[in-house]
């Protein structure tokens, strides 16, 4: 988990302020106590366990407002049993400033662009994969980030500006918990480096939206590093220390979505320019790419919707990489494609959610499959029962390295 950045501090003071002021000033405190587990169907944990979590957590959120000014404090308290270690976690916290014509938000804030279900195009924020891999609920798999976002509205277009002086990598899961793939298995001397923070290096990610004919559409400019580390061994023949590291990424885009064949059409495209491996043969770092996405989502009766996605990245440059790609070292697909599936259906006045979303790799034969049903006891209390099942494809695929990892999992839930 995240440390808490010394920024914070900065946060609760100006909460102290605000709680003073001789204005009045409203507050609401809410949260919710959870549980989360997931045990193993197919085989046991790397490190012999047979559960990918067991854990209980506390989150508490508290807004105050007071005229221009807002705050807002998400934070996760959790006892991971697995680990046998109580977690404190900051998910987010920001102060808001709101004008007529522009807003600003400083601090810890979770940023949603884009339009895709589980892809991500021009979504450049965070992810922690682990979180959703092992049966938490939806929501952890967004990751804040440390910054600033600026709203500007000059009325022709609305703007987002965000900078991010702190590097945020993805999380991804634990070795000791799945089953990976990794194609050095024998180098264990390892070293992982971030991005230090400094002028140069803060990302600057900026969107423009408008409705054009009944369309929202969107366009997306984004600098910084991936959230994906790269590799660099000590030799190429025989490497023994292994360091991960995150190279320079820009990425372009645009995307819209309206209503259109009885349902909501969603397109969305961005352009990956690998900064640091530009001409493409580096196999380490990932080429630069162009990648797409097309959705459908209809209801096709009552309480019944039907999400439907095509996504694909295709590799630019292929053959300078697959000319320099090492020997023995599996080679990536050109183009990576695949399809979801999202059904969704509420029984008994919507306290009965039945869902199932599954992904196919059609370029890598492997799959995800994710059955989940969600009943509402009352308006505070639920509880969901769901799987993810893993296959197919070569063990090095993206769903195919999860092969041994199915698994079940239970979450439950008071809100207050």
């Amino acid at each position: 988990m995240r440390t808490l950045r010394p920024w914070c501090t900065a946060l609760l003071a100006i909460l102290v302020v605000l709680i003073a002021g001789k204005g009045e000033a409203s507050f609401s405190l809410h949260g919710f106590i959870q549980g989360n587990y997931a045990l193993d169907t197919a085989s046991a944990n790397p490190d012999g366990r047979d559960s990918k979590l067991a854990e209980e957590r506390a989150q508490l959120k508290l807004e105050a407002d007071q005229g221009p000014l807002s705050f807002f404090v998400k934070t996760d308290l959790a006892w991971d049993h697995l680990d046998d270690k109580e977690v404190l976690e900051l998910r987010e916290g920001t102060v808001d400033y709101t004008s007529s014509n522009w807003d600003c938000k400083l601090g810890r804030q979770v940023v949603t662009w884009g339009l895709g279900d589980l892809v991500f195009i021009n979504d450049v924020f965070p992810k922690d994969y682990e979180a959703f891999f092992a049966g938490r609920p939806l929501e952890y798999l967004k990751k804040g980030v440390d910054g600033v976002k600026f709203g500007l509205y000059p009325g022709f277009a609305s703007f987002e500006v965000i900078a991010i002086p702190l590097f945020t990598a993805n999380h991804f899961p634990d070795a000791q918990r799945f089953w990976m793939f990794d194609p050095l298995p024998m180098v264990t001397n390892r070293q992982t480096v971030e991005p230090t923070s400094n002028l140069d290096n803060t990302e600057v990610a900026v969107r423009a939206y408008r409705d054009v004919a009944g369309f929202d559409v969107s366009l997306y400019g984004y600098r910084g590093f991936c959230r994906q580390p790269a590799m660099q061994t000590d030799s190429p023949s025989s490497p023994t220390r292994l360091t991960l590291w995150y190279p320079e990424l820009a990425v372009y885009g645009a995307s819209m979505q309206g209503s259109a064949l009885g349902g909501v059409v969603s397109l969305e495209t961005g352009y990956y320019d690998s900064r640091e491996d530009r001409a493409g043969d580096n196999p380490m770092i990932s080429n630069s790419q162009a990648r797409f996405l097309v959705g459908y989502q209809r209801q096709f009766w009552e309480d019944f919707t039907v999400g439907l996605q095509y996504y694909g990245e295709e590799m630019l440059n292929y053959g300078e990489y697959t000319a320099t790609l090492p020997p023995g070292m599996p080679a990536e697909e050109k183009l990576h494609d695949m399809v979801s599936v999202r059904l969704t259906q509420l029984l008994r006045h919507q306290t009965v959610k039945l869902s199932l979303f599954t992904f196919w790799g059609l370029s890598s034969a492997d799959y995800l499959v994710n059955p989940e049903v969600k009943y509402n006891f009352t308006d505070q209390i639920w509880a969901a029962l769901g799987a993810n099942l893993y296959g197919g494809g070569e063990p090095w695929t993206q769903f195919g390295q999860l092969d041994h990892n199915d698994s079940i999992y239970l979450q439950t839930r008071y809100d207050f």
